[in-house]
């Protein structure tokens, strides 16, 4: 049976367009993008299959052009449009950003950066550069580490911040093994970057570990 035999409430695309996606399973909203199955085989139950395969949505996400060149019902399309749609959404976050205070919408600073940085393989450590009324000026990736850490250079940071007037930073980086709790060696360097910054008057108003789908902040449990 195709799914243009279902009954109509039942079939993806007209579900999420009478319910909304968030009424979608993942299966579901992966057989959108898929559009067609294979012979034999719906689109919603290749996605299944396909999430089956990979883990989860997140493993299929995550996967490289090889791994998912090779997953039955893909290819080199497939993969520039999956790519193509994990941009856009890094991108609208990003845009939802430069609009704002970040100190008013923090739970946006947060999406944006689980997003960008959740799913590294390996450490990053990157700066979020505000002005004077704590709006984004940029996002920088400053340094990148293996999966055991990144070297994380003070002079770099101060001297990055002054070349974009910044009057203050969010820090943030991630944590590959998916744990957002930080180590002894993030509060020290955490501790030595607010050091550094306040001698040039930039103020760092939080440090964010960003490990799997979370992110801890420093400010919110009183370690700056």
């Amino acid at each position: 049976m195709s799914m243009t035999d279902w009954p109509e409430a039942e079939r993806p695309r007209e579900k999420l367009l009478s319910q909304g996606p968030t009424a979608l399973s993942d299966a579901e909203l992966l057989a959108i993008f898929l559009r067609t199955g294979t012979p034999g085989q719906t689109a919603v139950e290749l996605a299944r299959e396909l999430l089956g395969e990979f883990g989860s949505l997140r493993g299929l996400l995550q996967a490289n052009q090889q791994q998912l060149c090779a997953a039955r019902g893909l290819g080199p399309a497939k993969f520039a449009q999956l790519q193509a749609v994990l941009e856009l959404a890094r991108r609208h976050l990003g845009e939802r950003l430069q609009r704002g205070n970040l100190l008013l919408n923090p739970e946006a600073t947060r999406r944006y950066l689980i997003t960008t940085l959740g799913d590294l393989p390996r450490e990053v450590f990157c700066c979020l550069f505000l002005d004077t009324r704590h709006r984004l000026i940029c996002y920088e990736e400053l340094f990148q580490g293996t999966i055991d850490g990144a070297s994380v250079h003070p002079r770099e940071v101060v001297r990055r911040a002054l070349h974009h007037n910044a009057a203050a930073v969010i820090l943030a980086h991630n944590h590959p093994s998916g744990v957002a709790e930080p180590s002894d060696a993030d509060q020290r360097i955490t501790r030595r970057l607010k050091q550094a910054l306040q001698l040039v008057d930039i103020r760092v108003l939080d440090h964010l570990v960003v490990g799997d789908r979370t992110a801890m902040s420093f400010a919110e449990h009183g370690l700056l």
